[in-house]
Formats: structure tokens, sequence, C-alpha cells
């Protein structure tokens, strides 16, 4: 047979960890969005969810001339604002091909990290994410890779963001900075 004084005891101390439970919880909520201060560029590539037609123009490396191609862009939000997927179809003259942009923002940083997967080498290595931060509508993104044997300077840059359309380009410095080369521009145009 049951104690009623155990039982009554039992349903208090059940009680008042309900109670109890919401505050813990309300505080902890709190004090993580403390530590997470700098959610100011949280929402910096909203502009880009959706669907998109790009145009390439991408320097080739064999020769230094430019060869331009279509393609289109979908981009999705993940983990409720944290990070994005920006999923490109590329409509070559020697064929389609794909690849993923993935975005993960640090909110104690107060930057995005952005990682490419090629989709003609999906196994391949990931190169180090460049790295930045929106400025007045210009997104500057960094990172320092090898190439050839050679350190090389990565930089992505946003620009000319409107609700319907957006620049972005990559360039290269080989001299940690000082010069760049622009090699690939991409001009989106939003699908209405």
């Amino acid at each position: 047979m049951r104690n009623p004084h155990i039982t009554l005891a039992t349903g208090v101390l059940i009680a008042a960890m309900c109670s109890i439970a919401p505050v813990h919880a309300q505080e902890i909520s709190k004090s993580t969005q403390a530590a997470a201060s700098n959610l100011t560029g949280l929402h910096d590539f909203d502009f880009e969810f959706g669907e998109w037609r790009v145009h390439h123009r991408v320097k080739r490396a064999a020769d230094g001339q430019w060869s331009e191609f279509d393609g289109t862009c979908s981009d999705r939000g993940l983990m409720d604002g944290w990070a994005n997927v920006e999923d490109h179809m590329f409509n070559k003259s020697t064929g389609v091909t794909r690849g993923v942009g993935l975005r993960a923002y640090d909110p104690k940083t107060g930057q995005w990290a952005i990682w490419w997967i090629d989709g003609r080498d999906p196994f391949g290595a990931l190169d180090p994410p460049v790295k930045g931060r929106f400025d007045n509508g210009v997104g500057t993104f960094y990172s320092d890779s090898m190439i050839d044997g050679k350190l090389i300077r990565a930089r992505f840059i946003w620009s000319h963001i409107t609700p319907t359309t957006a620049h972005w380009e990559q360039a290269f410095s080989s001299d940690a900075g000082k010069t760049w080369e622009t090699n690939w521009i991409m001009e989106f145009q939003r699908v209405p």
C-alpha cells in the first residue's frame, strides 16, 4: 500500500519542478542570447533566398580568356537562419555541371563562413572557408589556400544588391592582397 505522505510529497516535488523548469529554461535561453550578442549580420544573406537566373563570366587559367555561360541558382535558409545553402546549375558549352555554396553565421565574430562544393569533384577536399561580413551593403570575404603549391589569398565580394539583382565576384592574390585578379563574376537576376 502506498504511503499518502510520500505520494503527496512526490506530487509537490513534481509540481515545483514543473514551475521551476520553464524559468530555468528562460534563464538559459537569455544567457545563450547574451553570449551570442553579435546578431547584426544574421540576416545578411536573406536577400538571396529564392530562385535566380545567373550569368557567369569565368577567366580561364590556361589562356587568360573569359568564357561566358548562363545558369540558375536556388537559395534557401537552414538552421533557423544561422546558415543557408546555394544550389547552382551551370549550363556550359561542355555540358551541365553543379556546385553548392554552404554558409554559416558565427555570432561570436559576427562573420559568415562560406564553403564551396564543386559537383565535378564532389569528394575533393574542401578549401578553407572564406570568412567575412557585410558593411554598407557590400559583403567582403577572404581565405588563404594553397593552389599549385603557391599560397593564394581568395576574396569574394557581394555588391549592387537590390530586391531583383545582385553581383558577386571572386578574385585571387598571389602577393598577400596587394593586387587582385578577378577570375569569376556572377550577375544574378531574380526569377519572378
